[in-house]
């Protein structure tokens, strides 16, 4: 069995017509019958129920049909990955991810880099917060860093990779649960569930800003170690909690209502950041699809 013998055998099974086969395989059909006819007597099985009017596939065709396909990506794959590796694409970039927000954008990227650049290895690793992922990039203990940062360190380049916005989750069966926008000024008196105080934290900066700029100080009631656990507070009904736009896109609680907060901040967006002295290939690839995501 050879890939030129799967790569018909495909044909043939997806179109279940030999003539068009042979056109998909810019082939004439005379060669094509013939190798799937010397595969089904290297296999000893017909592949394949024909007549004058239709071509289905036999059970032993059925059995074939995945592992064909499996084998035919894999030497696409193999192809790809030398390929990639004469253009210096190869090896491994660590990336570091903060917030339950980044989840879909890290695993939509390393489905990405997986199909298009498979001479390159992710080393995925999740972060709470964003200042740990940081931190690590500056020492060189990773590549990439996403996360929020009001401040980025001078040898560091970052770019935005989704724009965000503030939100307020409040559990369904507050008064306020239904409004279209809220105003920080509306939930004076509310009890509030924050994430940890934590050096760099953007969330408990933008609570504590906003209600000082609204007159009042949050009563923070519990604080929650993560954004997961703060919105099962919240639909627990312990309190409200500030979080992101992108947060509430992948939330299905219906305990727990989502609304716009009207109010001029500081930016949310969730950036990418690197070492502006980090050149390598794949490094620059990685970006370059990362960076493409948002267009």
């Amino acid at each position: 069995m050879d890939v030129q013998q799967l790569r018909s055998f495909l044909a043939v099974a997806e179109e279940l017509h030999f003539g068009r086969a042979a056109e998909r395989l810019h082939i004439a059909q005379p060669p094509l019958s013939r190798t799937i006819k010397q595969l089904e007597r290297e296999l000893g099985i017909r592949l394949f129920d024909r007549n004058t009017r239709s071509v289905s596939l036999t059970a032993g065709g059925h059995a074939l049909l995945e592992p064909a396909r499996d084998v035919l990506e894999a030497l696409r794959r193999a192809e790809s990955a030398v390929r990639s590796a004469g253009d210096g694409e190869v090896g491994l970039v660590r990336i570091a991810f903060a917030g339950v927000s980044t989840h879909p954008l890290v695993a939509q990227l390393a489905r990405l880099v997986r199909a298009r650049r498979p001479g390159i290895r992710l080393e995925l690793s999740s972060q709470n917060f964003a200042q740990p992922a940081m931190k690590k990039l500056v020492q060189g203990d990773t590549d990439i860093a996403l996360g929020r940062w009001d401040v980025v360190p001078t040898e560091i380049a970052a770019e935005v990779v989704m724009p965000d916005a503030l939100v307020l989750a409040l559990p369904d069966t507050h008064p306020l649960a239904t409004a279209d926008r809220l105003a920080i000024a509306q939930l004076k008196g509310d009890t509030f569930v924050s994430l940890p105080p934590h050096e760099g934290a953007v969330l408990p900066d933008r609570l504590r800003r906003l209600t000082h700029g609204a007159g009042f100080v949050a009563d923070v009631v519990q604080i929650a170690p993560d954004t997961q656990t703060a919105l099962a507070l919240v639909s627990a009904q312990v309190g409200t909690h500030l979080t992101l736009a992108s947060v509430a896109r992948n939330v299905t609680d219906p305990h727990v209502a989502f609304v716009p907060l009207d109010a001029p901040t500081q930016d949310v967006d969730l950036r990418a950041a690197w070492r502006r002295d980090d050149r390598r290939p794949e490094l620059r690839a990685v970006l370059d699809e990362l960076l493409a995501l948002q267009n």
